[in-house]
This record gives C-alpha cells, structure tokens and sequence, in this order.
C-alpha cells in the first residue's frame, strides 16, 4: 500500500530538484577573478556592500558598548 506512495514522492522529489539546480561556478569564477579594483568580499555586489556596512556598523556599536559598560563599571557607585 505505502510502497506506491513512496515511490512517486521519491520521484517527485528528484526530479525537482535536478530541474532547480544548475551549475554556476564558471559565472561566480569569472566574476571573481576579474580585475575591477574591488576587494573581493565586495565583488558579489550590491548583497555584499550591504552586509559589510551592517557588519562594520555592528562592529563599531558593538565596540562602543563595550568601552561605555567598562567605563560604567569603573566608577564606583555612591555610597547613600
């Protein structure tokens, strides 16, 4: 009774999935490998200078946070 089941599940899944996946290396080596004068963590495009300037962002918070919390913890608290 299952075992036809599984069968056409099984086929509809590895047809699906040959039919989305399709090699593109060769397109992401040339575009790497050609010499515009961008660094290569920027070569992937408009994605790329995004998650870069969110991640300097994140780093530069990040940094003042931590130098503002060590400079909280260093003065000590007024006795009452």
């Amino acid at each position: 009774m299952w075992g036809g089941l599984r069968q056409i599940s099984q086929r509809t899944i590895s047809t699906a999935s040959r039919r989305q996946l399709e090699n593109r290396v060769a397109e992401k080596q040339k575009l790497f490998q050609e010499d515009n004068g961008l660094p290569v963590h920027l070569k992937g495009g408009l994605m790329d200078a995004m998650l870069y300037r969110l991640t300097m962002g994140l780093t530069v918070f990040g940094t003042a946070y931590v130098i503002y919390e060590l400079y909280v913890a260093s003065m000590p608290k007024k006795q009452k």
